[in-house]
């Protein structure tokens, strides 16, 4: 049988918002992508809550949009997995769980809780903290470390002085402690920038960085100041002790579920020194909520992944076909490790190319980010070789959408769709079919009704066009519907794991 190629081009962060004025996307001057959802055939899609295997009504993300596109089926996600661990009281006897509890009694060492601290369900959520400082509890651990990693980017910018009250009420009657605060900026880098990471480490490890009363009184200040929780400067909070930061011999549990943001941070405190940025591993008890990476050594997890098996990326190798998945830093794990069902290692067949993201402090100061290298690089790729399958991620939308800053928004949409019209325009000329869609929406709504910035993903449907020479027409579905789509678009046999429906 003959086979059709096809290119999946994800524009990361492009939602059909509901209001005009909010809406980065609809403001911008996007003239391929507004013809091509007038002549092609076109729908959308759900990218949140039970259609991608999150609670009802939990908001999407990169992380689980790209496990659902590459799974061709709804992919139960880990905050569904702990969240009902926790409910069932399943978590309770998790026996990784138990069994560091038990070393930190026999030991008499200091457990410390670290991660990112409000309800935004991306990277982790406040109730799995909550609930693991009561199991402590419930153990009679006297000695436990909160660390708090501010968010403000899957949440509005200044919320985070509502997350820590909460959890501040919870443990105040506890052994438990809140001994720091810092922005994610700094804790969760995924972006090599080592010198955030290293201000991280050296308030954790250190207590080196800005010092506070309580965390009201440093969120306060720094609001004063239009610092919002992403950016909140690392600070000791209370008066100095030693003993309440990490040092060898104690445990630690990073609270966080999605795993690309904890890796560099885990690297630092338990696998690699750095010797440039004086950073070393310590001799720690070191438990994650979910497995990081694969390659590190000694960090036992307290949910294992599931496997997924005949992802659009195996089924295509096992054709015998060939692949290649393109981003920018930002978003190569997703085309990666995500798209592959959590595989880190390519296929047989399978290329991959990573176009370095710019070094800007964020993104609405270069909200064109390497799209414009990306598409010169597939440009430059097609022409000694024509892969059977693309899949390449523009994450303008969404990285500048998290900025809040409306006019990069617009330029962020402006410089995608000039790209995509490149892209496009070569591929049909190579007998080439498309499917343009988003895995979730960000950039459109970027202002809340008060009027503040939004920076956080949206629950708006997304856009899914089919350009090419097959004559279907496309209804509304769900993220994991894509990948059967593109094997019947392709002419390939649909594997019976993948449950999705076909969209046409």
């Amino acid at each position: 049988m003959k086979i059709n190629k096809l290119a999946l081009l994800i524009l990361d962060g492009w939602g059909i918002g509901p209001d005009y004025n909010a809406d980065a996307i609809a403001s911008a001057a996007t003239p391929f992508f507004d013809n091509a959802w007038k002549t092609y055939p076109h729908s959308t899609l759900t990218t949140f809550g039970e259609e991608v295997g999150l609670p009802d009504g939990q908001m999407g993300n990169s992380e689980v949009g790209h496990l659902n596109l590459g799974a061709g089926r709804v992919v139960y996600q880990e905050l569904a997995r702990i969240n009902k661990a926790i409910r069932t009281k399943e978590l309770d006897l998790n026996p990784e769980l138990l069994q560091l509890i038990e070393r930190c009694k026999t030991n008499g060492h200091r457990i410390h809780l670290m991660g990112l601290v409000s309800d935004g369900g991306v990277h982790s959520h406040l109730d799995h903290l909550i609930a693991l400082c009561d199991i402590l509890q419930k153990h009679q651990i006297r000695k436990i470390s909160i660390h708090a990693f501010m968010d403000g980017r899957d949440t509005d910018p200044k919320s985070g002085i509502g997350f820590i009250k909460t959890l501040t009420d919870h443990i105040k009657n506890s052994d438990a402690r809140l001994v720091s605060i810092c922005g994610r900026y700094y804790a969760m880098d995924r972006d090599k920038r080592w010198e955030r990471v290293k201000k991280a480490y050296d308030l954790l490890v250190h207590g080196i960085g800005d010092t506070a009363d309580t965390a009201e009184e440093a969120l306060l200040k720094a609001y004063s100041q239009n610092i919002t929780d992403e950016f909140i400067e690392p600070t000791l909070l209370g008066a100095p002790d030693p003993d309440l930061l990490i040092k060898d011999g104690d445990a630690v549990l990073f609270f966080n579920f999605r795993t690309d943001r904890p890796r560099q941070l885990t690297e630092v405190l338990t696998q690699t020194a750095f010797h440039e940025f004086n950073m070393h591993p310590l001799k720690l008890d070191f438990v994650t909520m979910t497995e990081y990476d694969a390659s590190f050594k000694g960090i036992p997890a307290l949910f294992k992944t599931d496997n997924l098996n005949n992802t659009l990326g195996e089924v295509i190798a096992t054709r015998g076909l060939t692949q290649v998945r393109m981003a920018e830093t930002e978003k190569y794990p997703h085309v990666t490790f995500f798209f592959s069902g959590g595989r880190e290692i390519p296929f047989k067949g399978e290329s991959r190319i990573m176009i370095p993201s710019p070094k800007v402090a964020t993104y609405d100061l270069q909200p064109e980010m390497s799209a414009p290298e990306l598409t010169a690089a597939l440009l430059e790729h097609w022409e000694t070789s024509d892969p059977d399958f693309i899949c390449l991620n523009f994450a303008n939308t969404d990285m500048v959408g998290h900025t809040g800053v409306f006019e990069a928004g617009i330029k962020a949409a402006e410089t995608v769709d000039a790209c995509v019209e490149k892209i496009v325009t070569k591929g049909l000329e190579k007998s080439y079919q498309f499917i343009i869609l988003a895995d979730h929406g960000n950039a459109d709504t970027m202002i809340n009704p008060d009027g503040s910035p939004n920076t956080a993903h949206t629950k708006n449907p997304v856009p899914v066009i089919y350009i090419g020479t097959q004559p279907i027409q496309l209804h509304h579905g769900k993220l994991g519907d894509v990948a059967p789509t593109i094997l019947k678009l392709m002419g390939v046999d649909i594997p019976a794991e993948m449950t999705g429906n076909i969209l046409f």
